[in-house]
């Protein structure tokens, strides 16, 4: 008899944007006629750039041509896209080679996929509050107990709050696998290169591997930040770094990414280039490569016309940002984030839990934002709002939080 995975039994509820999805559509099933300003899930609202449309026809083309038809392509990605991010990542002072980046489907994917090659007895460590699906997918792999408390048996929390600046510290005990996520998503918080240089050293000490999520490095603005972690020497030894063309070149709905094993990173009882081995093995086996249009989007976009093109779509969602924290601020909340990140990390001034303060939103402002402790225990009592829209809705949902919303 055929069984289930009963580690999805685990799981609390539904997946967070589901269950906001849920309550969305029960309001407005229930209040036909009212339109809602939705400030809630991190999805690009502003079209491709011409540069990156251009590329994206180009590779149509190429497939209705029998000439320059290509069918499966590389599992580890176009050569050329590669070495285009091998140029990218050198304008850094970063030295990486063709061999240590492997392009994928975008990377929510890959950050629970590289879970796979490793040992089911990985300890694992997260930021709280953090994206649910590190947490998520460490479940369904069976790495941890029950929920209790708000929290995972087995898993290590790293907490993150106001007095640590929404940036964690390296845990106290030892760790196999830690999820690292700057700029964070939620909290808009951005890691020093001193607060990176703590993790990569405790993983050196401690043989553990940092996952790192850098899907959105390229909104920090200050350019003391660390935009990759292998600013930080000793990185390339320790970390495993995880990004997407998604969030600065409007690639949610292309879908591509790309995650970079290096040939020094090593693991215990492992010899160097046996780690970027199996990963090579798992997407070979399990994937048969990206798109051959979305990569050819995606060699347009690292050109100078469309670096200069994503630029501009991240000044656009910035300047929303820094609207949505100006407004929330005048009408006393205690704001965090918006400055290197798309996300508005708010306090919400009552005893409220975030999840009424969601319904409160909604009814009486008709606004849609994320609740904070759908991202962890640490995430309760706050709430997220996303810069990803049309100014002129932005503007529109402050105002009806302005005018509408009784605190």
């Amino acid at each position: 008899m055929a069984t289930i995975n009963k580690n999805y039994d685990k799981l609390q509820g539904a997946y967070l944007f589901a269950e906001i999805a849920k309550r969305t559509k029960n309001f407005i099933e229930k209040n036909s006629g009212v339109k809602l300003m939705r400030l809630g899930i991190g999805d690009t609202t502003l079209p491709l750039t011409k540069t990156v449309l251009k590329g994206l026809e180009e590779g149509v083309k190429k497939l209705g041509n029998k000439k320059t038809y290509t069918g499966y392509g590389s599992a580890q990605g176009d050569l050329a896209l590669r070495s285009a991010l091998v140029d990218f990542y050198q304008k850094r002072n970063i030295t990486l080679d063709p061999q240590e980046i492997f392009i994928s489907d975008g990377a929510k994917s890959d950050s629970a996929n590289i879970q796979s090659i490793f040992g089911s007895d990985n300890i694992i460590a997260v930021a709280d509050p953090v994206y649910p699906v590190y947490v998520d997918s460490s479940v369904i792999a069976g790495r941890t107990g029950e929920f209790k408390d708000g929290r995972y048996e087995g898993l290590i929390y790293m907490a993150c709050d106001e007095a640590n600046g929404f940036v964690p510290t390296p845990p106290k005990q030892k760790t196999d696998l830690i999820y690292l996520c700057s700029p964070n998503n939620p909290t808009g918080s951005v890691a020093t290169k001193k607060q990176l240089k703590d993790f990569v050293e405790y993983a050196l000490q401690n043989k553990a591997i940092i996952i790192f999520d850098a899907a959105y490095t390229e909104y920090i603005r200050d350019p003391s930040l660390p935009k990759s972690i292998y600013e930080i020497e000793g990185a390339k030894k320790c970390a495993i770094e995880i990004n997407s063309f998604s969030k600065w070149s409007g690639f949610t709905g292309v879908r591509l990414g790309w995650t970079v094993v290096p040939m020094d990173l090593v693991a215990e009882g492992t010899q160097r280039g046996q780690i970027n081995s199996l990963w090579y093995r798992r997407q070979s086996t399990m994937f048969n490569g990206a798109s051959n249009i979305s990569q050819a989007g995606a060699f347009s976009a690292l050109s100078a016309a469309g670096q200069i093109e994503s630029k501009k779509l991240i000044a656009y969602y910035m300047d929303n940002a820094a609207l949505i924290k100006k407004s929330l601020s005048k009408i006393g909340f205690e704001v965090f984030g918006g400055e290197h990140a798309p996300y508005i990390w708010a306090k919400i001034p009552s005893d409220m839990s975030s999840w009424e303060f969601f319904d409160k939103l909604l009814v009486e402002a008709h606004v849609v934002a994320t609740p904070g402790s759908g991202f962890g225990r640490q995430g309760e009592g706050y709430i997220r709002f996303s810069a990803f829209g049309d100014k002129k809705d932005i503007k529109k949902a402050m105002k009806s939080i302005e005018d509408n919303l009784k605190l």
